[in-house]
């Protein structure tokens, strides 16, 4: 059995590279999470679980984290990604991700519709948000980043 996260912080970043892999790689390193390992997790998040934003991850440790990203290739155009984690009274939360060519506003819009709706569809009550988003102007080839790694 695997343990449960008990921390989490939230990152948004942007940035340039030479391949698709090197801008994706930038971005991390630009959202402190570029030296761990994502394993790659759909959207809940361990009731009790406590943001720190100044969590130090190992690094090659193997994180869960739920993320979501675009990559461009079309100079000038922006393209943004945001993540968001709303919270209940007293159960788990739910954690968003949204990329799309657009700004940082739109992408963060859209993480708090997708937050209302989920907690909706589960009939909790909704009692506060947290968002990350970033936006970026493509040079050459860009990647827009948003991610909610978790920690134990």
């Amino acid at each position: 059995m695997l343990p449960t996260p008990k921390k989490f912080f939230l990152t948004a970043a942007s940035a340039e590279g030479h391949s698709h892999l090197t801008a994706f790689d930038n971005a991390l390193l630009a959202g402190k999470i570029g030296n761990i390992n994502l394993i790659r997790v759909s959207s809940i998040l361990p009731p009790g679980a406590e943001l720190c934003n100044d969590l130090q991850i190992p690094p090659g440790s193997l994180v869960p984290t739920a993320y979501g990203y675009i990559i461009s290739e079309e100079p000038g155009q922006l393209i943004a990604a945001a993540v968001g984690v709303g919270f209940s009274e007293d159960a788990f939360g739910v954690i968003m991700e949204h990329s799309c060519v657009g700004s940082k506003e739109e992408a963060h819009n859209e993480i708090e519709k997708m937050l209302k709706e989920a907690f909706a569809s589960r009939g909790m009550k909704l009692k506060k948000m947290e968002i990350a988003a970033t936006e970026h102007r493509v040079r050459k080839i860009g990647c827009a980043l948003a991610a909610v790694p978790m920690w134990y």
